[in-house]
């Protein structure tokens, strides 16, 4: 029996919903969910140009009504942000030359293990008070001309909490990398950004998490112009999903202030075993 116009109406608020949930507080998008479900829902079944262009309009909104939040409350760094995505979008154009002579099933095991490396680090590593104060070691050339260090504000145990950013090359050599591999692969860069912040350089998780919901908006609007000069965007769907995240967006801006840190972590590091599981799972064959 085919769905009603409110059926469909709430099965899509809802997704977006969870979707723009999980973005805000994991630091992706949530692209990573809409976009199976807008493509395997029944009655629905949007073709993968029109759900990767909506989900690109859904991370646009989550990034939009998040990313105003947290540049509020100072858990964004803007300097960082900014200084990671002229890396993103650089691998992007790179990528899009070099990557070409790799097999992609080479490059999909060899990004699942780094990813369940990722997840394993952040599952055994511990990010209390005592660890998000420590002294990282003296800051100097880039990290200290662009100001890339910073501190915030944790409602968690109400302290305020300087960190120092380290291994600049390393974050910004991972960003362009994670820029090739997101444009031949298809996938976002939240779930790379935020364990190369919050992993090589050092960047307390929420303030790794808020930076991340900055930067995918800027990311996401310029692909999102293509899918929609080429009319990839349904206007009906899109207005659903907009309204959907910015409610799933509002509440999450609040659950990832108050959540402790530690829980953010095991959440994404959750979601990092799943994408690990599937990249190298597609790499040998076992799942498309």
């Amino acid at each position: 029996m085919p769905l009603g116009l409110f059926e469909l109406v709430v099965l899509i608020l809802g997704a977006a919903f969870l979707a723009g949930l999980a973005g805000s507080v994991l630091g992706i998008g949530g692209g990573i969910f809409l976009v199976p479900y807008l493509t395997l829902m029944p009655f629905l079944r949007l073709p993968l140009q029109e759900a990767i262009a909506t989900s690109l309009i859904a991370v646009i909104a989550t990034s939009s009504g998040a990313a105003s939040v947290y540049v509020r409350d100072r858990l964004t760094n803007l300097r960082l942000g900014i200084f990671l995505e002229v890396a993103t979008t650089f691998g992007a154009i790179v990528g899009a030359f070099v990557v070409v002579f790799v097999p992609s099933q080479v490059l999909e095991v060899a990004f699942g293990l780094v990813v369940l490396y990722a997840s394993v680090y952040m599952i055994r590593t511990r990010e209390g008070a005592r660890e998000r104060a420590a002294i990282a070691p003296e800051e100097g050339g880039i990290v200290e001309r662009l100001r890339l260090s910073g501190f915030y504000f944790d409602p968690e145990d109400q302290a305020v909490y300087r960190y120092r950013v380290v291994r600049p090359a390393a974050g910004f050599g991972v960003s362009a990398l994670a820029g090739g591999i997101s444009g031949l692969l298809g996938v976002g860069g939240g779930f790379i950004k935020v364990p190369a912040m919050n992993v090589l350089m050092r960047v307390p998780m929420k303030v790794a998490v808020a930076t991340s919901n900055f930067m995918i908006g800027v990311t996401a609007a310029a692909s999102a112009f293509i899918y929609y000069s080429r009319g990839f965007v349904d206007p009906s769907v899109a207005a659903m999903v907009i309204v959907g995240v910015f409610l799933g967006t509002s509440f999450g801006t609040r659950l990832l202030v108050r959540a402790p840190a530690r829980a953010v972590r095991f959440a994404f590091a959750a979601l990092l075993v799943a994408v690990a599981v599937a990249f190298i799972g597609s790499g040998v064959g076992w799942v498309h």
